[in-house]
C-alpha cells in the first residue's frame, strides 16, 4: 500500500465509508484501498472467530490506526452487524465523526460448514444471521440516511457494496446456511439496487474467491504459493473501490465474480426454455415427456467455480 499523503486526488476523495468485518482478510484490504483513494473509514469488525463467536475490537483498531498513520481518516468501530441497533450505531457514527455517508461495504461473515443431514439449527441461526441480516440491518440504516438526505433537497450519491459468493449463486456442498445466505444477498442486492435508485444510491455485490482464514482449510488439496499469489485478497478490492466512487453512477444490481483468475458479471436467473398452458392445467401424468424436453433445451446447471471459459 502507498502512504496516503501521496495521493493527492483519488477516485473516492473526501467520501465516507463503512467496511464491515474490515479486521483481516478482504475487509482489511477493502479498508486500506478506500483510505488510499480519499476515503474516510469507519473500520467495523466485532474481532470474533471465523465460527463467530468471541470479540476483540483491536482487529478493527489496528486497521484504523494504519490508516491514520499513513495520513488517511479512520475510526474503528466493534458492533456486531447482526445487531439492529449496533448497524445503526455504525451509520451515526460516520455522520458524527466525518460529517456524512456515502459508501457501505457489506463484508461481514462467519462459517460454520455441515453437510445438511449434520446442521444444527444454530449453526444455521448463526450464519443467517451474520450474513443475511447484518446485510440487511446496516444497508436499512444506510438507505434510511440517504432516503432523508434525499428528500431534505441534498444530492446523493449512495452506494452499497455487499459480498455474496460463488457457494451461494453457483452451491458448494457442504454450506447450505452460508450458500442461503450469499443467494439471499444476491436477490437483496439486486432488489435493494431498484428500490434505492430513486435517491441516488446503487446496490452491487461482489463474488470473491481469496484465500483467507475462512477460507484457507476450505478444500482437500494443499495451497500452493501460486494460489497465494492469485487469491490474496488484493485483487478483490479494486472493483469494490471503484463501485463505491462516483465513476460508477450507471452500474446497478450487478453481482460481480472478483479473484485473481477473473473479474466477470455474474449472470442471475432467467427465463430459459418454456411452454404455455392451454385452456386447462397441465395433467401431472403428461408431465415427463414435457420437462424432459425443457430440460433438453435448458443451459447446465453451473459448476462451482462458473464458466471459466
Amino acid at each position: 500500500m502507498s502512504p496516503l499523503s501521496s495521493w493527492s486526488m483519488g477516485i473516492n476523495d473526501g467520501r465516507v465509508a463503512i467496511v464491515t468485518g474490515a479486521g483481516r482478510g478482504i475487509g482489511r484490504e477493502h479498508a486500506l484501498l478506500l483510505a488510499e483513494h480519499g476515503a474516510a473509514v469507519v473500520v467495523n469488525d466485532v474481532g470474533g472467530n471465523i465460527d463467530g463467536t468471541g470479540s476483540d475490537v483491536s482487529p478493527a483498531q489496528q486497521v484504523a490506526d494504519q490508516i491514520v498513520a499513513l495520513g488517511g481518516k479512520a475510526v474503528a468501530n466493534a458492533d456486531s452487524v447482526s445487531s439492529f441497533e449496533g448497524a445503526k450505531r455504525m451509520v451515526e457514527q460516520a455522520v458524527d465523526t466525518f460529517g456524512r455517508l456515502d459508501i457501505l461495504v457489506n463484508n461481514a461473515g462467519i462459517l460454520r460448514d455441515k453437510m445438511l443431514a449434520n446442521m444444527s439449527e444454530a449453526e444455521w441461526d448463526a450464519v443467517i444471521d451474520v450474513h443475511l441480516k447484518g446485510t440487511f440491518a446496516t444497508s436499512r440504516h444506510a438507505a434510511a440516511y440517504w432516503r432523508d438526505q434525499s428528500k431534505a433537497g441534498h444530492e446523493v450519491s449512495g452506494r452499497i457494496i455487499n459480498t455474496s459468493s460463488v457457494s451461494g449463486i453457483y452451491g458448494n456442498m457442504g454450506q447450505t446456511n452460508y450458500g442461503a445466505a450469499k443467494a439471499g444477498i444476491a436477490a437483496f442486492t439486486i432488489i435493494a439496487g431498484r428500490e434505492l435508485g430513486r435517491y441516488g444510491v446503487t446496490a452491487n455485490a461482489i463474488a470473491p474467491i481469496a484465500l483467507t482464514r475462512m477460507t484457507e482449510g476450505l478444500g482437500n488439496r494443499e495451497v500452493t504459493d501460486v494460489d497465494r499469489v492469485r487469491r490474496s485478497p488484493h485483487w478483490v478490492s479494486p472493483i469494490v473501490c471503484w463501485l463505491a466512487s462516483p465513476q460508477a453512477a450507471h452500474v446497478n444490481c450487478r453481482v460481480f465474480e472478483a479473484s485473481g483468475g477473473i473479474l466477470g458479471i455474474a449472470e442471475g436467473w432467467r427465463r430459459g426454455p418454456f411452454v404455455k398452458p392451454g385452456g386447462e392445467p397441465f395433467h401431472p401424468a403428461d408431465l415427463g415427456p414435457l420437462v424432459d424436453d425443457l430440460l433438453s433445451g435448458a443451459a447446465p446447471v453451473t459448476p462451482m467455480l462458473g464458466n471459466p471459459d
